[in-house]
């Protein structure tokens, strides 16, 4: 398990929550590290924020799809932004859900990645 996230307070709520889920997980807090740590770590599932300092969401996700070592992945994305654009945008790339930060809490973040688990 990993997340990609540069909000460190909120990044530490999940990464608690998580852990409490019994999960192991990976945290980086901005986009140029988290590509090479997603490289080393191959976890069972990423956390993906879209806006992020260095390197976009979007752009790791794109590498990822692109890498045939990780391109099977499954990644949720975790963000404020929500529009029918960025979902379809992330959908084409190849997510498994799209979380908008302000319509979900932990509890459901946990729902999510059990399903994802469940499914990959």
């Amino acid at each position: 398990m990993a997340i990609v996230e540069d909000d460190k307070f909120l990044a530490g709520l999940i990464v608690k929550k998580i852990r409490s889920a019994g999960y192991d997980v990976f945290l980086w807090n901005d986009g140029d590290s988290a590509l090479p740590g997603i490289e080393q770590e191959k976890p069972d599932v990423l956390i993906l924020d879209l806006l992020l300092e260095g390197m976009s969401g979007y752009d790791i996700l794109k590498s990822i799809r692109n890498n045939p070592k990780l391109k099977t992945m499954p990644v949720i994305i975790l963000s404020n932004l929500g529009s029918k654009k960025d979902i379809e945008q992330a959908q084409v790339l190849g997510i498994n859900a799209f979380l908008v930060k302000a319509t979900i809490n932990l509890d459901e973040i946990i729902g999510h990645i059990d399903r994802v688990l469940k499914t990959a």
